[in-house]
């Protein structure tokens, strides 16, 4: 049972890229256009917001906290917000925006992997509670900004469904003598 908790706390966020990349390759081109810039938008956010956190709160590792040995090599760092819970949540609520089947797989899976991490002793419930708010608040921040960003980039891809595409500069016309 510790292999497969050691499985799911170090592995499963991999598993929540992969799922997500499948995803977005199955996305007409505005859709990718917005989930990539969510994605590229919201990871640098809660970047910040772990920062942030990190610095205002300290909580000492369980496996610290309880003299016992973690179920895999860790540093004995703070623990607040899970870096885990972040991403994995983070993807999930990016990905529910577009699908729910798909948006609540993936949260499941972010889940999973809280639940891993706690049981392996790196992090307490707390940890990994904020880290999921946090990837939800980056998330949702993210998916908000990312239409209002993509319509400004000039690209006939780009455009939402049912829109006009972004005209491109027309070359001048040749005028023949005669």
């Amino acid at each position: 049972m510790d292999q497969v908790i050691v499985i799911v706390a170090q592995y499963f966020v991999v598993l929540s890229v992969l799922i997500a990349g499948v995803f977005w390759l199955r996305l007409p081109a505005y859709g990718k256009w917005t989930l990539g810039t969510a994605g590229l938008l919201g990871g640098l956010v809660a970047l910040g917001l772990i920062a942030v956190a990190g610095s205002l709160y300290h909580d000492r590792r369980p496996f610290v906290t309880e003299h016992v040995r973690p179920l895999f090599p860790h540093p004995a760092d703070n623990g607040f917000p899970s870096d885990h819970a972040t991403l994995t949540m983070f993807i999930a609520v990016c990905v529910l925006f577009y699908s729910r089947a798909w948006g609540s797989a993936l949260t499941v899976n972010a889940l999973l992997v809280g639940i891993a991490r706690v049981l392996a002793r790196v992090h307490s419930p707390l940890d990994i509670a904020a880290g999921y708010v946090l990837g939800a608040l980056a998330a949702a921040a993210a998916v908000w900004a990312a239409p209002r960003i993509v319509r400004l980039i000039p690209l006939p891809s780009a455009a939402p469904p049912g829109a006009q595409a972004v005209p491109q500069p027309r070359r001048p016309a040749m005028h023949r003598r005669t």
